[in-house]
């Protein structure tokens, strides 16, 4: 158990997510920061669905937004508190945080340094360990995923998402055009191929957003956001199985388990 640790996490996506689970079961005190209007499309089981939706309930984790000034209250009911911070100002000393975890998969360097915290772990590439953190956990699917990195980077972004039952890359749907995203669909509903699962509307038309296959919607960006052409917004499974729209993934767990490697690694020589 690590039960003297504050950690924040920025980002609340899935694989941030499963990351929070991990070290909220092991005792920690775990903070979500994530932007006004987040980008998750495996909103079920996200926690960042808590700034849209006031509160959210994963796999018995409940996160609930708040701002800083609630944050205690938040935590001592054993709950996550997600806060709209998309840069953290003075929130490690505010929260008396000594864990920061980038969890944003930006893919590429933002504003995370070694200093923010007492140890800083980054998730995938983009973060170098013993440059912008002290540690990288490996997203990338594989026998190194969920790896702990103390020198060095996480596998290069290939682009292309994991197989799944034969399907890779055109199980994720990306934005037709820049626009607001409409549904007809929610996450859950099974379809077939060719079916639309709605639309990206600009002023003055909308294109569609069509199923490749045959299968279950697993993640649907939420409706209404505006989004940039080539921007994944969509999630179809073509294992059809419901559970998997409810459950945090076998990867999200894998990574989570790797930064609660490195935060009790970290603990034990503090």
């Amino acid at each position: 158990m690590v039960t003297d640790v504050r950690c924040i996490v920025r980002g609340g996506g899935d694989l941030a997510t499963g990351v929070v689970w991990r070290l909220h079961r092991s005792g920690t005190d775990v903070v979500v920061t994530e932007l006004a209007e987040p980008l998750t499309i495996r909103r079920t089981v996200a926690l960042s669905s808590a700034v849209r939706d006031g509160v959210i309930v994963v796999e018995g984790l409940v996160g609930r937004r708040c701002d800083p000034d609630g944050v205690e209250d938040v935590l001592s009911a054993g709950e996550v508190p997600v806060l709209v911070a998309p840069v953290l100002d003075d929130l490690v000393r505010r929260l008396a945080a000594d864990v920061v975890v980038d969890a944003r998969l930006a893919k590429r360097p933002l504003d995370t340094r070694a200093t923010d915290a007492d140890l800083v772990v980054g998730l995938g590439p983009g973060l170098v360990a013993g440059r912008d953190c002290h540690a990288v956990v490996e997203t990338n699917r594989g026998h190194r995923l969920g790896r702990v990195i103390w020198e060095g980077e996480a596998e290069r972004d290939t682009g292309i998402p994991g197989v799944v039952a034969g399907r890779g890359a055109e199980r994720v749907l990306r934005a037709p055009a820049d626009g607001r995203v409409e549904w007809t669909v929610d996450i859950g509903d099974t379809v077939d191929a060719g079916h639309v699962l709605g639309s990206v509307r600009d002023t003055s038309a909308a294109a569609q957003v069509v199923s490749p296959f045959r299968g279950i919607v697993r993640g649907l960006i939420a409706p209404g956001t505006g989004v940039r052409t080539g921007l994944k917004i969509a999630d179809v499974d073509p294992r059809r199985d419901p559970a998997a729209c409810h459950e945090i993934s076998d990867k999200a767990l894998a990574v989570g388990g790797g930064v609660l490697e490195a935060v009790g690694r970290w603990r034990s020589g503090r």
